[in-house]
């Protein structure tokens, strides 16, 4: 089949948003047992890894970094907070705006938690080099298809 064929096709396995599919719950499930060893689920360990990286951060930062909107990073602040991961104030130069830090347990866990990178690498057969031209794609991907849904038709 040429490329031009292979764009028309409605078979499940020649759909590119199937394959990203297939593979972020692949690689999710792999995550899924290094995760478990620290009390996490993936989406909790994104709100870490943006919050070790960062500092404290405002509510909205972190929405914006992890590209989710607030009614999806809420329960899982409420999630963390309860777990005693996170704490969450207001900010004093603005109401409206709330605040969240990492809680001393939580950056505890930061020392464990530097192993799950190179474990995944290791489960998925990647090396650094790999992971990285493809983490380069899917940005690109990520950016090009952005752009398109904000392209007027």
């Amino acid at each position: 089949m040429t490329n031009e064929e292979d764009a028309g096709s409605l078979l499940l396995d020649d759909q590119l948003c199937f394959a990203l599919y297939a593979a972020q719950r692949a690689v999710t499930a792999a995550y899924r047992p290094l995760l478990d060893e620290l009390g996490l689920t993936y989406p909790q360990y994104l709100v870490l890894l943006v919050l070790w990286e960062r500092g404290e951060t405002s509510m909205k930062e972190l929405a914006t970094a992890l590209r989710l909107d607030y009614g999806t990073v809420s329960p899982l602040l409420k999630r963390l907070e309860s777990a005693g991961f996170v704490r969450r104030e207001r900010a004093a130069s603005d109401e409206r705006s709330v605040l969240v830090a990492c809680t001393g347990r939580a950056e505890e866990l930061r020392e464990r938690a530097a192993a799950v990178p190179g474990a995944l690498l290791s489960a998925t057969g990647l090396d650094t080099t790999g992971a990285a031209r493809l983490r380069e794609e899917l940005w690109g991907l990520a950016e090009r298809a952005h752009g398109a849904t904000e392209r007027p038709r």
